[in-house]
């Protein structure tokens, strides 16, 4: 039996693979809700993948542990470990010494532990001295000699993971091979630096050098990347030591290391920083713990802190252009674990999907805005919440019996535009499509008619009163200081879905106003924070609602104005907003006078009052004594259900004349 071939594997831990895909539908209303209280779509984002959901770890969450990762590695010991552990090797090379001296009734051993007494404070000095000492010691010399070998060890470890494990008591072959490498590897990395460096170089390196480094790196950029990192980690540790420490160190290595060695590690270091300058070639770190950490295993820790930083900079997502795409999936699952890769890849997906499938998109600057596929469905989120309140307020039903409904039939027809509400001619629609491609028959001989979107028509009816609405809501920092900046945002989202989806023969605009006023468009709004300007701009907000009235004239006027303060500011003849508290009296003569022309229009101004300051209370009593329109004192949290339901009962008194 043939088939397709399945492998199996244990499972490596993480989320259940067998449980079924997180909820895009739902990401995008948690993101809603967000935008709904007053937050941008990239803030609103942000929180999502910060805070997770439905079991889903969240960004938060992640940082959280690699903060204390961060706190582990720092306390694995001190960097100075190989000065500690040379002064040991010392310290016990010239007590063994000593020892063998003790018994000597010689004049000569006298003068030899003079020598020893008067030896440098200092480490790598006392080494240096002793270069030249006729060990008496066997025993001694042995350990003495071991630190010039332990020195290479822990430089080649510094620069070669698990290179001192490898070159413990280690041949003069095995040195050599070390060089050998350094030499392939030089050579190498000028090649690419040229340009002329190929695969086919890199693949035959690997096969003579691959057992230094175990990693198993498939190309020259891994590799680079690898021993750039640890280099940088390296410079670091040299960096973080005191310096006295980095003196003493520096002359060590330099006494331990012969001049061809030396050269190679060198030029190694000056490629690697060339390659790549992008990574931090300094600073100092401060590491805690009783024992001291030799060069490689400081370096492993130095090095290890640097990931745990670029992971905890990728996860906080805090920079121009951040993406989830910056997160390292190999350093989360090292720091993290598994599971830890399946959140952040879970994160991603809803990230992706939300771009991919039309809900979120990038301007031209590269900033998230909702789609008007996505803002359509947080405007019904906000209705939602509207009528909820309504109906659980027990201020009447919302809906409308005869919402829709078209006027008398005329007789004629016309072709149907988007949100037409008139009946479908269907003689005249089938019609349309016979003669514009006439009847197919396919192979078994039915004849079929294909309709398209042109080919409709609808009945003709007479024209039924339509409304002309202008929602005029303050975007003045003082919204956003009183917490009610999310409640009007959410209230216009819901009176624009209110009306382009159940009454779309009525014309709505919004309009903000700060220091300046601005028509916005659905997506706009969603994606618009309180604008932390000075000035209460209302003239400027009257004179767009005057000419969106006047693009309408034979629509019924409804102008409804969300604000928590008095006109602070007015256009000059030069179109520039002059600001100005307490108001001048110029400001408030002009904004008058813009409230004359829209009552000429006859349209009424219906005020939503935030607040309840006297100048602001002052100022409405007078518009709606110049006017005629009514004011509103509502909680904020009831914004939406007042002003939903007085365009509603707008629509009823028109019905009734």
């Amino acid at each position: 039996m043939s088939g397709a071939a399945y492998r199996y594997g244990s499972w490596s831990g993480g989320r259940d693979p067998l449980e079924p895909p997180y909820d895009v539908a739902s990401a995008l209303d948690a993101i809603g809700e967000s935008v709904l209280d007053g937050a941008s779509p990239r803030q609103a984002l942000r929180d999502l993948l910060r805070q997770g959901a439905d079991g889903l770890r969240g960004l938060d969450d992640l940082r959280r542990q690699v903060a204390r990762r961060q706190r582990q590695a720092r306390q694995k010991g001190q960097l100075d470990g190989t000065l500690q552990e040379v002064r040991e090797l010392l310290d016990r090379a010239v007590e063994l010494e000593r020892q063998e001296l003790f018994p000597d009734p010689d004049d000569s051993a006298r003068m030899a532990e003079l020598e020893l007494e008067t030896l440098p404070t200092d480490t790598a000095r006392a080494v240096q001295a002793l270069k030249p000492y006729p060990w008496r010691s066997d025993e001694a010399r042995a350990v003495y000699e071991s630190i010039d070998d332990l020195l290479r060890r822990e430089v080649l470890d510094s620069q070669f993971r698990g290179m001192k494990e490898a070159l413990e008591s280690a041949s003069p072959e095995a040195m050599q091979a070390v060089k050998d490498m350094l030499s392939d590897l030089n050579a190498m990395l000028d090649a690419d630096a040229r340009g002329q460096h190929t695969q086919e170089q890199f693949d035959e390196f690997m096969a003579q050098h691959g057992d230094f480094f175990p990693s198993g790196p498939k190309d020259l950029e891994e590799l680079v990347d690898d021993l750039a990192r640890r280099a940088a980690a390296q410079q670091r540790l040299m960096d973080s030591l005191t310096p006295q420490q980095r003196q003493e160190l520096g002359e060590l290595v330099q006494g331990a290391m012969d001049m061809d060695l030396a050269a190679q590690m060198a030029q190694v270091g000056d490629s690697l920083r060339n390659a790549r300058p992008d990574l931090p070639w300094g600073g100092k770190e401060r590491m805690r713990g009783e024992q001291g950490l030799g060069m490689g295993d400081a370096t492993t820790a130095l090095e290890e802190l640097a990931d745990l930083d670029d992971l905890e900079a990728a996860l906080g997502q805090d920079y121009p252009g951040a993406s989830l795409d910056d997160v390292d999936e190999a350093a989360v699952q090292r720091a993290l674990g598994r599971s830890a890769v399946d959140d952040v890849a879970a994160l991603r997906r809803i990230e992706r999907e939300l771009l991919e499938q039309g809900y979120l998109v990038r301007d031209e600057r590269g900033k998230l805005e909702l789609s008007p596929r996505a803002v359509r469905r947080v405007g019904a989120t906000a209705l939602r919440k509207v009528f909820s309140t309504l109906e659980a307020g027990g201020r009447g039903g919302h809906d409308v019996r005869d919402a829709g409904a078209a006027g008398d039939i005329t007789g004629s027809s016309r072709a149907w535009l988007f949100g037409d509400e008139q009946p479908l001619d269907v003689v005249r629609t089938v019609r349309n499509a016979v003669l514009r491609t006439g009847a197919t028959r396919p192979a078994d001989g039915r004849s079929r008619v294909e309709l398209h979107v042109d080919d409709f028509e609808v009945v003709e009816t007479e024209r039924r009163t339509s409304a002309c609405v202008a929602l005029l809501v303050d975007l003045s920092f003082s919204m956003e200081l009183r917490g009610t900046w999310g409640t009007a945002k959410q209230t216009a989202l819901a009176l624009h879905s209110l009306v382009t989806t159940k009454y779309p023969q009525d014309a709505i605009e919004i309009i903000g106003f700060s220091d300046y006023a601005q028509v916005l468009s659905p997506e706009r709004l969603a994606g618009l924070d309180a604008q932390r300007v000075q000035g209460t701009n209302l003239q400027h907000a009257l004179v767009l609602a005057g000419r969106h009235l006047g693009r309408h004239p034979d629509s019924e006027p409804v102008v409804l104005v969300v604000t928590d303060g008095e006109p602070t500011a007015h256009l000059t003849r030069s179109g520039r907003a002059e600001f100005c508290w307490p108001p001048l009296p110029e400001t408030l003569e002009l904004t008058m006078a813009e409230v004359e022309r829209i009552t000429r229009r006859g349209a009424t101004i219906n005020v939503f009052m935030l607040d309840d300051e006297p100048r602001l209370v002052d100022f409405v009593e007078s518009l709606a004594a110049r006017n005629g329109g009514r004011v509103f004192a509502p909680d904020p949290a009831r914004l939406g259900e007042y002003v939903v339901s007085d365009y509603l009962r707008a629509r009823r008194g028109r019905r009734a004349r």
